[in-house]
């Protein structure tokens, strides 16, 4: 039996665990400052109080993304031994938020950021089932692309709709309306990638999107091959339009949320808008041979935009 720690060693410990625990925070953000622009903008227009545990939220959907997304492929790992990998990582994630520690810097972070906000298993768990549908490369129908992207998308945004009520109790009223706010944010910012990246999605045998033509001369395992055409334009038109369904929902709830975190929502939300806009202004069977992006000017009008609207310095409501 270990004997318990004197007041004095106590605060030592403590130190060290808060040490560590900003490390974690540290390698979380630099995680997401440098796989996404928008969202590192974003995250910068909120609050102290919510700007870290977003960030380590976003740090380990980026990592669990890369074990299946290409990464685990390019480091010699089988479709096998990524679904070994993956499931690991989410064991590692169950203990820390059970424990509150992980020799995993970005698990770590995420759970600190889970248990200050009762993020839990019913949302990590679907999570995590999304991800292993990635690992079995086809084209999904419309309730496999449903679940696929509630679970990849939906949930963190629920994640991050618990990081920012923290502390708080809204009306229920209000709580039911942020609540399909988050799942339609997340739904849009989900969609509107899948649009985005139709050829390399094409390349890797995966079909997001019900509606795509079934005709590929990419396969799966080549990583050069262009389709020659992925979605028609029919096709593109209807998810650009539920893409621009879900904004709209997901403004009402942004509208109500706590005024310290609402300018860096709205800005995520603008810039994925304006890509939303760019990518219907596009014909479809181009979208099959470029990456469509908005300019970084467009970017800084956008963020300005939003900024001087919801005015983040003010006192939070």
């Amino acid at each position: 039996m270990t004997a318990a720690a004197s007041p004095a060693e106590a605060e030592v410990n403590a130190a060290a665990l808060a040490r560590y625990t900003r490390v974690a925070q540290q390698s979380a953000a630099r995680v997401i400052a440098s796989y996404s622009t928008s969202f590192g903008v974003a995250t910068r227009l909120l609050a102290p109080r919510c700007r870290t545990s977003i960030a380590s939220v976003y740090a380990l959907v980026r990592v669990a993304d890369e074990v299946v997304d290409g990464v685990g492929s390019a480091a010699g790992l089988t479709l096998e031994e990524q679904l070994t990998a993956l499931r690991a990582l989410e064991a590692e994630v169950d203990g820390a938020v059970a424990s509150g520690f992980s020799t995993n810097l970005v698990v770590h972070a995420f759970a600190v950021a889970a248990r200050a906000s009762g993020i839990d298993a019913t949302q990590t768990r679907p999570f995590f089932a999304s991800m292993e549908m990635d690992l079995d490369p086809r084209d999904l129908d419309p309730a496999e692309q449903e679940a696929y992207v509630y679970g990849s998308a939906e949930v963190v945004g629920l994640m991050c709709l618990q990081v920012f009520l923290a502390g708080r109790t809204p009306h229920a009223d209000e709580l039911e309306v942020m609540t399909a706010s988050a799942r339609a944010l997340g739904a849009a910012f989900q969609n509107v990638n899948f649009l985005r990246d139709l050829a390399d999605d094409a390349a890797r045998g995966r079909g997001y999107l019900p509606g795509e033509t079934a005709g590929r001369e990419a396969s799966a395992s080549s990583a050069t091959a262009t389709p020659a055409t992925v979605v028609d334009e029919a096709t593109k038109r209807l998810w650009v339009d539920r893409v621009d369904t879900d904004v709209r929902i997901a403004k009402r709830g942004i509208a109500l949320l706590p005024r310290d975190c609402r300018a860096g929502v709205a800005a995520a939300c603008a810039l994925f808008e304006e890509l939303n806009r760019r990518i219907a202004a596009t014909p479809a069977d181009q979208l099959a041979r470029r990456r469509i992006s908005v300019p970084a000017p467009v970017k800084a009008r956008l963020v300005a935009a939003v900024v001087l609207k919801e005015a983040p310095w003010r006192a939070s409501s």
